[in-house]
């Protein structure tokens, strides 16, 4: 009789290590493990991982090269929005892990899967992002958490797998490292606290430039298609290019504060140069090209965006409406920001656009006007003042009463 199928997002850690066994050994499942790449693999470690994958059992192993789709289909709009969660962690992880999600809750589809599985423990977000994504996409297949599911300590793990013969150097690693295109989460018993800081050898890019250098970024209709004197490439290509460039500088590290899904505050140290430089470009970018009114709209919906995101819902239908607002003022975020890298520091020092509205035809803040008289500011001012000139009035006469 053939075996039930149950597709494992795979990372080929300990955690996922344990599930293949387990899901094949103990549960009696073909197990068929996936693992989605969005830009944070080498071409040598996913054949290792795949290796690794059939020497434990799988039935089959899949990797699903999504990077593009990643950049299309979300870190785009976290550029379009400016989206910095709590003004400082650009979603690097919260992104990454529901997209991956939504891609294996399609595949076990495709394949027609009896359940889908993942490592998660019970004490984050990532359990969150990977059941919703399963539910909604999968809804007739069963999901199974055997590291959550069984309380299993890493210790535990390590002795189910030696007694299946899976007898491995699984050290403890002092650091967690989660490596994506859109920037790398740290996390270590520092972070476990409320006042500790990741020390210089936990960052994944070590600091080996000191003299600063100056680049040019290429943005059109809000994205960024060249840097410095190499045009026309594709976004996630500058992306590379630009973590290349900054990291070796120390920029983009910091810790994250925030609420979990589940309801407790968590740290995360992260390393996101490329991300930081980005947002803060096409920031800049922006307030000088849209009007006050699309900054301040604009503002309100992408932190909705990123929250909702963060939050496992990415497949929300009201993130496809506000998609679609801000795809909607981005024609005129074109032209070129230029920027300054030093050891762990950068800054925007300017921007060139043909649709930069502090363009001189219409006179200099501060200098001179063209297109008003002093005698239009004077009456101007007398009417903006009005309202509140009454409200002064009336209160001074109630109160002399």
């Amino acid at each position: 009789m053939s075996q039930s199928k149950v597709v494992l997002a795979f990372s080929g850690g300990l955690d996922t290590s344990f599930c293949v066994k387990y899901l094949s050994e103990d549960r009696g499942f073909d197990v068929y493990s996936v693992l989605v790449d969005t830009g944070g693999f080498s071409k040598e470690e996913l054949e290792s991982i795949e290796k690794n994958a059939y020497s434990l059992g799988v039935k089959q192993h899949t990797t699903i090269s999504k990077t593009d789709s990643y950049y299309n289909d979300c870190i785009k709009y976290l550029i379009f929005g400016n989206i910095l969660k709590n003004n400082t962690y650009p979603l690097s992880v919260s992104a990454e892990r529901i997209f991956q999600a939504v891609a294996v809750a399609e595949y076990a589809r495709e394949i027609g899967a009896n359940a889908i599985a993942h490592g998660s423990t019970g004490a984050g977000n990532d359990q969150v992002r990977f059941d919703m994504a399963f539910r909604i996409i999968a809804p007739e297949a069963e999901i199974i958490t055997p590291i959550r599911d069984l309380k299993l300590s890493r210790e535990a793990e390590i002795e189910y797998l030696i007694k299946k013969g899976v007898d491995r150097p699984w050290h403890k690693s002092v650091y967690s490292i989660n490596k994506g295109l859109w920037g790398t989460s740290v996390g270590g018993k520092e972070t476990l606290t409320s006042h500790g800081y990741l020390p210089e050898e936990a960052w994944p890019t070590q600091v080996t430039k000191t003299q600063p250098e100056r680049i040019t970024l290429t943005f059109d209709k809000g994205e960024v298609t060249g840097i410095n004197d190499e045009l026309n490439l594709s976004p996630v290509t500058v992306i590379q290019k630009l973590a290349e460039i900054a990291q070796p500088f120390g920029i983009g590290r910091d810790i994250h504060v925030g609420d979990t899904i589940i309801g407790i505050k968590g740290r995360v140290g992260f390393e996101a140069a490329a991300p930081l430089i980005l947002i803060k470009a096409h920031h800049t970018l922006e307030k000088h090209v849209l009007t006050e009114q699309q900054l301040y709209w604009k503002e309100q919906l992408s932190n909705s965006y990123g929250s909702l995101l963060h939050k496992g819902q990415f497949v929300e239908p009201v993130m496809r409406n506000i998609e679609a607002f801000l795809r909607d003022t981005q024609p005129h975020v074109t032209g070129k920001v230029h920027v300054f890298l030093a050891p762990y520091r950068f800054h925007v020092e300017g921007i060139e656009s043909p649709y930069d509205l502090m363009s001189p035809v219409f006179g200099s803040y501060g200098e001179m006007n063209n297109a008003w008289s002093g005698e239009d500011v004077k009456g101007f001012s007398k009417v903006a003042s009005n309202q509140n000139v009454i409200y002064e009035k009336i209160k001074e006469m109630a109160e002399q009463k």
